[in-house]
């Protein structure tokens, strides 16, 4: 729902409410217009005066006419039925006296009302609706992953761009070759590392090494931190990195580069608090995407870390980050 339905639906909340209102007024109001209002004892003293004609009572109210024509209304601090006083002053007056029960109000009213509570929860219903469709429904994507995908069309980064680690860009032409021409490795029977981890101090140059490999082989390039899988309800971790695979699957052949990625993958111990227990369980699944059993071909994961020692033995086991740069 956009706004302009938004402003629509304003706009009749507004019609309607002034609509309601002019016919309340024309249903009741008007009918005391001309009568003068008269005070509980300005009026007590007229019937004792003998110059009150007749008097008609509906519960505290009495509205009536004077002898010289002119019509009133008062209001009785207690119900009339309940003042005898005022009866017997009444008919020693030779006043006429009648009661009524209280107006009903119209059938289009008593239908309206219930059918605001109504109009209420269908409008309360379409304002979450919107908001789980837009950015503030941020509650609905919790378990999204926050993989974010750099832009094609930018300049993109190549070996030339990186100065010195010669060394480490040799050992990634095997990578950049397999992602131009994989039906060649295929042929061969040669099974390319699905993992590369890259460690050294900050500052080293990994995060633009991982950029240059993508722009040297032409694929996209997905990038996320290790510590946006990590919360403190228990499943998002995992939820998270399914659905970082999901995309990567969609948009095969590419590079999922995991920055910080201790932040996750440190070694498994003990689990006692409900923190260590989700971090557990979101290394779980990205060992699980990265072992073979799911159908990833065509995604290369390069990690990158400044805590080798502290990452997990299985991450770095033969078929997943065995290749250390």
């Amino acid at each position: 729902m956009n706004h302009s339905i938004l402003r629509n639906l304003a706009f009749y909340a507004l019609m309607f409410f002034v609509v309601w209102t002019v016919a309340d007024y024309m249903s009741g109001s008007h009918q005391t217009a001309q009568a003068t209002a008269l005070g509980y004892s300005d009026f007590t003293e007229k019937v004792t005066a003998g110059d009150v004609d007749k008097v008609v009572i509906v519960q505290n109210n009495i509205r009536g006419t004077l002898k010289d024509g002119t019509e009133f209304t008062t209001i009785a601090p207690d119900a009339p039925s309940n003042d005898r006083d005022l009866y017997t002053r009444l008919s020693e007056k030779g006043v006429t006296i009648s009661a009524e029960n209280p107006p009903e109000p119209p059938w289009w009213q008593t239908l309206l009302t219930s059918l605001i509570p109504i109009a209420l929860l269908i409008g309360f219903w379409f304002f979450i609706m919107q908001q789980s469709q837009m950015g503030g429904g941020r509650m609905m994507n919790f378990g999204k992953s926050r993989v974010r995908l750099m832009v094609s069309d930018k300049k993109k980064v190549t070996f030339a761009d990186v100065a010195g680690a010669d060394e480490a860009k040799q050992e990634l032409e095997e990578v950049v070759e397999f992602l131009k021409t994989p039906d060649k490795f295929n042929e061969l029977g040669a099974r390319i590392p699905k993992g590369v981890l890259l460690f050294g101090p900050p500052g080293t140059g990994k995060t633009l090494l991982a950029k240059a490999v993508a722009g040297e082989a032409g694929v996209q390039f997905f990038t996320i931190s290790g510590s946006d899988f990590v919360e403190m309800f228990v499943g998002v971790g995992a939820s998270r990195v399914r659905d970082l695979f999901e995309q990567a699957k969609k948009a095969a052949p590419c590079i999922v580069f995991i920055d910080e990625i201790d932040a996750v993958g440190r070694q498994r111990g003990a689990g006692l608090g409900g923190g260590h227990d989700e971090r557990e369980q979101t290394l779980n699944q990205l060992l699980v995407e990265m072992d073979g059993f799911a159908s990833n071909e065509g995604i290369i994961i390069i990690a990158a870390t400044n805590r080798p020692d502290v990452l997990d033995p299985a991450l770095l086991r033969p078929g997943r980050c065995d290749r250390q740069i």
